[in-house]
């Protein structure tokens, strides 16, 4: 490592020097050692995107490197790696617009970010990089996904789905909005296909009970719940008239029995065709065929604003009074939930009202406001309770009802019809039987295609791999293999696991591995994966579970959702978007190079609108470690904020403040105002180590409850008050070194051998705040402008006016307003107040 010193902050040359070194001596490297409590962070893995990372990604990773190096510090073993998420339709797609192959683009892409995500310092595990569309991953996936067949969980099924002819794919619920492919555009429609299944409904159970053994935001685990959707109720039958077929509905609320005033089916229900009355036919086919082309998730946000339907002309017979009830299909009932059908009550269910408003059905109310039963016949007066108890014992001894419990949960559809993905690790004889591989024909490597385009039929472009499809063996000459891919999920599913233990050739991971390290202590990520990759990943760790390969029963201990970075986008009444530094700005209003006005807008980032910020051009103006502390300090780390770029002065100011009471930038050596204990010079120590302790406590609270931006308030506040004191002892500003390193490593670890040290800081003991020094004791000064507060800071019971002006004049809250206004005078009240009168006219501030 080069030892040439620089005089002045210059984060290129010390920022370089670091990670070279961090690099070199395999500083973050992690290995089982018993003698250590374990602590593994995690970050949710990229998909490496051929736009490479926008200041948006480096939130969340900076925020779990700040975690990782404080508990290294106070003596866990970390394990914090980092790897890529690489198969799917996203690279497949970005493969086909450069008709380049997906492995290539991926590799390519893959070492954009990895460059970029070095050159922040990140203190990742470098050793443990892995790659989902890596042969010796998907080798462990397709293992696994033969464990899931081999108990029963894995299945194939003719279903109803979501399929997109412009990809060439079927597409989950989740990315199917009004009835188009949320990432193109393009329109998606209902095909019934012969699809891999995984049974992740039977885990729905434990699936509820494993949310209250975790750490997770109140959100995620009401969005797990309602998707899961346990209900818990009773099946009702109800006779249809003229007919020997039945109609069964699903209700939580049998107590309402007496309210029904119709019956809803699902337009796909199975009786539908048989029950339809001549007269009724051709209307019925015609809705639905209209509505079953929509995808569930439109047709249920469709329901929520106006639902539709068509009488059937059929009857249904009440099971308990045997009145004819009208039989309607419409759009709001869920075929896949309950039995596809309803009972509507109008008076107790909005969704009903609405249906029964629009189509002017009767309203009947049998429950008062005390909450009894009335025109209920003999079970009026009953208390709801009590009423659904008695109801449902009558419907049982008649066999009109069963009580049951049931989930809105739905079997995992998880066949692709596309090439980038893991081969399934199953053949088919001439019977179509299916036959699994042994794990010794593992991995199933997934052919080499020049032409993997989707077909138009929608048959799988592993078809064309003719060669490749089908095989043979001992006991059968002719085999035929899965020409489907798995989904992107399977390699997500379970990488945290093989993190423990990525070189392991013979086994996913070493059980000895997974028992040291076992579940993931804080899994940090967006909010967008809060169902389906969550979900999914604890099915898989579960049937692990289950199968005696992991230890725990959940994975993921902590987690926490950072908020977005949003970009702020410029456009002209055209829609045309300009570049912000295209972006002219006179009083207050926006302008185009040409002069036509534009408005402005906080956006999600995007390339298409221009407001993308690229993390190299800040690193490289800034350095990384202004771009670390910015994006921490920019608020609270779950809440939504917008990205500028010129905040990051601030920060960066701080930064060079913190190096000009360091260093001397005449001759690089540490400055006179840094002395050694054993100087004699203590004289104004008290109140140093009063803001000293204060910010160690202070901080390190702060950064246990993931409160990164109050953190950095607290270090600004005890750099305020050391640049007040005329000396500060060696010993006392190493701990504050220490407190920032794991937010800004880079300067803290140079100006840590400056003052003498050989090694890297990464592994020196957390400093501990000395309690006798937190008493609230100490002098605090308002300072304002113009009377309104700007900030408050900690301050000597000497301080001169002269410091408390310096103290005003550096604090990063201040900096663009001095810059645009000029001073009248100030209003020192000692060891109170500091109050700056700014105006446009005036003195300049640099002239005091």
């Amino acid at each position: 490592m080069s030892h040439q010193h620089t005089s002045l902050y210059t984060p290129s040359l010390i920022e370089k020097k670091w990670q070279d070194y961090w690099e070199e001596h395999k500083t973050f490297a992690s290995h089982i050692d018993p003698s250590k409590p374990k602590y593994y962070i995690l970050d949710m893995f990229p998909y490496p995107s051929g736009a490479g990372l926008h200041v948006g990604h480096p939130e969340g990773y900076t925020a779990t490197d700040i975690v990782a190096r404080f508990k290294r510090m106070k003596g866990f073993n970390v394990l914090h790696p980092m790897g890529w998420d690489a198969f799917g339709l996203p690279a497949e797609r970005a493969a086909l617009r450069d008709n380049t192959h997906p492995a290539v683009i991926t590799q390519k892409n893959i070492a954009t970010f990895k460059r970029q995500i070095k050159a922040l310092g990140l203190s990742y595990d470098w050793s443990r990089e892995i790659l989902t569309s890596d042969p010796s991953y998907y080798k462990w996936t397709q293992w696994i996904f033969l464990k899931i067949y081999e108990k029963g969980l894995a299945y194939l099924a003719d279903v109803p789905v979501n399929w997109c002819p412009a990809q060439g794919t079927v597409l989950a619920n989740e990315e199917v909005v009004d009835g188009r492919y949320v990432e193109t555009g393009d329109p998606v429609e209902k095909r019934v296909m012969r699809q891999w299944m995984l049974r992740i409904t039977d885990y729905a159970e434990r699936l509820l009970e494993g949310l209250s053994t975790v750490d997770w935001p109140l959100n995620v685990v009401e969005m797990q719940k309602n998707w899961i959707g346990k209900s818990s109720g009773m099946d009702v039958c109800f006779s249809i008239e003229g007919s020997a077929q039945e109609l069964w509905v699903f209700t939580t609320r049998p107590e309402t029995l007496f309210g029904v005033t119709f019956c809803a089916v699902a337009p796909e229900h199975p009786l539908l065709e048989e029950i339809v009355v001549p007269s009724c036919r051709e209307a019925v086919q015609r809705y639905c065929q209209k509505t079953k082309a929509l995808s569930d998730k439109t047709r249920q946000t469709q329901a929520g604003k106006t639902k539709t339907g068509v009488p059937t002309g059929a009857y249904a017979l009440h099971p308990l009074t045997g009145d004819k009830i009208p039989i309607w299909v419409a759009d709001y009932v869920r075929h896949d939930y309950g039995w596809g059908a309803v009972m509507g009550v109008p008076g107790h269910d909005l969704r009903d009202e609405a249906f029964a408003t629009t189509y002017r059905l009767p309203l009947i109310k049998v429950i008062n406001e005390g909450g009894a039963l009335v025109a209920s016949r003999e079970y009026n007066g009953l208390k709801v309770q009590k009423a659904r108890q008695c109801i449902g014992d009558a419907l049982e001894k008649q066999e009109k009802g069963t009580r049951k419990t049931t989930y809105k949960l739905r079997d995992w559809l998880f066949s692709r019809q596309r090439y980038w993905g893991e081969p399934f690790p199953v053949v088919y004889d001439n019977a179509q039987n299916v036959i699994c591989l042994s794990e010794k024909e593992l991995p199933l490597v997934l052919p080499d295609l020049d032409d993997f385009h989707p077909t138009k039929d929608g048959a799988p472009p592993l078809g064309r791999a003719t060669h490749w499809a089908h095989t043979s063996s001992s006991d059968h000459p002719l085999l035929k293999r899965e020409l489907n891919t798995m989904p992107q999920w399977a390699g997500s599913c379970w990488y945290y696991l093989r993190y423990m233990d990525p070189s392991n050739s013979q086994k996913p991971f070493d059980p000895k591995n997974e028992q040291y390290w076992g579940q993931v202590d804080l899994y940090v990520g967006g909010l967008e994966h809060a169902v389906s990759h969550l979900l999914y990943a604890r099915f898989w760790h579960k049937v692990l579970f289950d199968c005696g390969l992991v230890s725990h029963d959940e994975p993921f201990k902590k987690l926490f959702n950072q908020g977005m970075i949003l970009g702020v986008s410029y456009r002209d009444a055209q829609g045309k978007y300009y570049p912000s530094h295209d972006v002219v700005e006179k009083d207050g209003a926006f302008y185009s190079p040409k002069g036509l006005p534009l408005t402005s807008a906080v956006e999600k980032m995007s390339k298409s609108k221009l407001n993308v910020t690229n993390p190299d051009d800040v690193v490289k103006v800034y350095g990384a470690d202004s771009l670390r502390l910015y994006e921490m300090f920019m608020g609270p780390l779950e809440a939504t904020k917008p990205w500028q770029t010129k905040g990051v002065k601030g920060v960066n100011h701080f930064l060079k403040r913190l190096w000009r009471l360091a260093i001397d930038e005449k001759t690089g050596a540490i400055a006179s105002a840094i002395t050694p204990h054993e100087s004699g010079r203590e004289s104004c120590e008290p109140f140093l180590l009063k803001a000293v302790n204060r910010a160690i406590f202070d901080v390190t609270n702060a950064i246990e409850a993931l409160k990164f931006n109050t953190a950095i308030s607290h270090m600004m506040t005890c750099l305020n008050v050391f640049k007040t004191a005329p000396f500060i002892p060696q010993h006392t500003f190493e701990k504050f070194i220490l407190i920032l390193s794991p937010f800004a490593p880079h300067i803290a670890e140079e100006l840590w051998q400056r003052l003498g040290h050989k090694d890297s800081l990464a592994y020196h003991p957390w400093p501990c705040a000395d309690t006798a020094y937190l008493a609230e004791d100490r002098l605090t000064m308002v300072f304002c402008i113009n009377g309104k507060k700007v900030f408050s800071s900690p301050v000597a019971d000497c301080l001169s006016q002269e410091a408390a002006t310096k103290i005003f004049q550096t604090h990063p809250k201040t900096q663009e307003r001095l810059a645009q206004n000029h001073l009248e005078k100030i209003i020192f009240v000692p060891k109170k107040l500091f109050n700056a009168i700014l105006s446009p006219g005036g003195k300049p501030f640099s002239s005091l």
